[in-house]
């Protein structure tokens, strides 16, 4: 092994440019999501983390259910994709068309469904 290389030091808000996103290891080792492709399982894991966002926005339903807003844009956005692609990936997950791992539910015209992302790691 060569020497050590001169690597610089973070300063001030550079240290934050490794902010990670969380995918369960499950969603990759589980045979059940062998066929959920690794789009759809980050687009997950995004989820997952916008659900703290909305836990402390108080965005919970009449039965104490967390939910987030993702609409399709927001969807493009992060993924840099096309609308067709993040709809493809929200069939994906959602229960409907997908695995179920989300459920969205409209609210009605010109208002973003609710989404809300399941706990598949608790067996039903």
């Amino acid at each position: 092994m060569g020497p050590p290389l001169d690597f610089p030091y973070y300063y001030g808000r550079e240290a934050e440019q490794y902010a990670f996103y969380r995918i369960p290891k499950l969603l990759i080792s589980d045979d059940r999501f062998r066929f959920v492709s690794t789009d759809a399982k980050l687009l997950y894991g995004l989820m997952l983390d916008r659900m703290s966002l909305s836990l402390k926005n108080g965005w919970l339903d009449s039965d104490n259910r967390v939910y987030i807003f993702f609409p399709v844009e927001e969807v493009m956005e992060a993924l840099n994709c096309k609308s067709e692609k993040a709809t493809k990936l929200l069939a994906e997950l959602d229960g409907k068309k997908g695995i179920g791992l989300i459920e969205r539910v409209r609210q009605g015209q010109g208002k973003p469904s609710l989404v809300y992302v399941k706990n598949f790691a608790v067996v039903p």
